[in-house]
């Protein structure tokens, strides 16, 4: 298992392992419909890969079990911390457990420390409790909360 940036001819297999991370995540209440969002998602994955933002885990075989999607926080604010952002990190079922996933996340920690970042930061769905412990057991710690609400009205809905 070699843990290496993507390559372009990569993508539509980074958005395949995308849309089953997305469909993954609809059992920890994510929003987020999967399959419809594949085209829009591979071209976001596409800038990523041309800007060294994509790590693969690739078996001798040449299949992708998992891949990682970082980058330096842009934005207009100013801040007093230079954050990077892992923005997607999937390792496929079959592979989890052995370690796949900690190296994938290493090693885009790795390239945000290079590319001078203070803090990393990601987010994780609340109801996602393995996930979370994992990201614990790798350092991270509760920073901001998310909360929502569905706004009660008589009026108004999506099948209108």
């Amino acid at each position: 298992m070699e843990i290496e940036p993507a390559t372009i001819e990569d993508a539509d297999r980074i958005a395949e392992l995308w849309v089953d991370l997305a469909r993954d995540q609809r059992a920890h209440g994510s929003h987020l419909l999967a399959a419809p969002n594949r085209g829009s998602v591979r071209e976001a994955l596409a800038r990523s890969i041309v800007t060294e933002g994509v790590l693969v885990a690739r078996t001798a075989d040449d299949d992708l079990v998992g891949f990682v999607e970082f980058a330096p926080e842009t934005g207009g604010y100013r801040q007093d911390v230079d954050r990077g952002v892992i923005e997607n990190i999937y390792v496929r079922p079959t592979h989890r457990g052995g370690g796949v996933g900690g190296e994938l996340l290493a090693a885009a920690e790795s390239r945000l420390l290079d590319a001078g970042v203070d803090r990393i930061s990601l987010e994780v769905l609340a109801d996602n409790a393995a996930a979370r412990q994992f990201y614990e057991r790798k350092g991270y710690e509760p920073h901001r909360v998310e909360m929502e609400k569905a706004p009660e009205s008589d009026t108004h809905s999506k099948e209108d």
